[in-house]
């Protein structure tokens, strides 16, 4: 099935930069999209509604301008993500706001609603919404999504068990709608690569941390470009919900990440970021096991250059291994 020209006709390359809490916001998403791929961002992060406001005006702004300065390079579409669970007593009135400034996407997490979906599909958006496993992307869809993130084993903050081999494989027996694969995507080869997997697009979160535009401490930042896969730790303790985090920053809040107790669920609130007295996300940092690859805090556009040349240089290393032209192996991955 043909990508929908939101996703198809003004992308660089075929990258959805995921929301990440307190990180992504106009700066950094104005970035992205200004750089050939989609810019997004909870809603949740614009404290307080008044300011989400603010932010989708700027954006929109921003890069209308942007598009007509640029008109041979335009900007690509921006993403908003809403949590859609019972805690999140906002939801109302910031899928609203999304609707006054017609968001081209939003991403929902934590739940699907039909009536979210009717209110996006009504002003001309898209939604797409990020699942753990085949079960819960069926009931998404069945709900109205238009689109799947699975969030598979590896991915930065909260991320599901499953290989994302075994995931995309399941999804796609039954699924024929965009997908964007997310689980430790971090440069360019690993974007083609997910889509030879059977996915349309990749999702990328922790390599935009480390950049000049994220709105995070540079502690972060340095120490995803120090780190690697193996300081990555998988716990439910500090939002709840299963997700990876920096080892060292679990340290340096005096605790021993590997003898973490198991949360209970049901006293965290996901709307707010999750356990406030775990100081998640301030203090101990989501990121995913991809991390490797990121060697230094960049520019926006510096990154996006960086993937776009490690991208073609893996079609062209496709092409001279399967004896296809790069054009023809792009065909035989996607």
């Amino acid at each position: 099935m043909a990508l929908p020209p939101v996703l198809r006709d003004r992308l660089r390359l075929p990258i959805i930069a995921s929301p990440l809490f307190i990180v992504s916001g106009p700066d950094l998403v104005i970035a992205q999209c200004k750089a050939g791929i989609v810019g997004s961002f909870p809603s949740l992060n614009a404290r307080p509604l008044s300011q989400l406001d603010e932010w989708l005006a700027r954006i929109t702004e921003e890069l209308a301008a942007w598009d007509k300065a640029h008109p041979e390079a335009p900007s690509a579409p921006f993403a908003v993500n809403q949590i859609v669970h019972k805690t999140n007593n906002r939801l109302e009135a910031d899928v609203e706001l999304c609707g006054k400034y017609k968001a081209p996407l939003v991403i929902t997490s934590l739940g699907a609603r039909i009536d979210v979906n009717d209110a996006v599909h009504a002003w001309g958006g898209l939604v797409m919404h990020d699942v753990i496993n085949s079960a819960f992307a069926r009931k998404a869809v069945e709900k109205g999504a238009d689109g799947l993130i699975p969030v598979a084993s590896g991915a930065g903050g909260h991320a599901g068990r499953l290989s994302p081999f075994a995931l995309i494989q399941e999804l796609r027996e039954w699924f024929e709608g965009p997908i964007a694969l997310s689980g430790a995507i971090a440069n360019g080869a690993a974007v083609l690569a997910a889509q030879a997997m059977g996915a349309d697009l990749a999702y990328m979160g922790s390599a935009f941390i480390a950049t000049t535009e994220a709105n995070a401490v540079e502690g972060y930042k340095q120490m995803i470009v120090e780190s690697g896969a193996e300081d990555i730790v998988y716990s439910n303790l500090f939002t709840g919900v299963h997700g990876n985090y920096l080892r060292p920053s679990i340290v340096n809040a005096g605790l021993d990440p590997d003898n973490l107790p198991q949360a209970d669920p049901s006293k965290m609130n996901f709307a707010s970021g999750g356990n406030q007295d775990a100081k998640a996300w301030r203090d101990i940092w989501g990121c995913g096991q991809g991390i490797g690859a990121v060697k230094a805090v960049e520019s926006v556009a510096d990154r996006v250059d960086r993937l776009a040349a490690e991208y073609e240089a893996a079609k062209s290393a496709l092409a001279a291994k399967t004896g296809f032209t790069s054009g023809a192996a792009l065909a035989l991955a996607s």
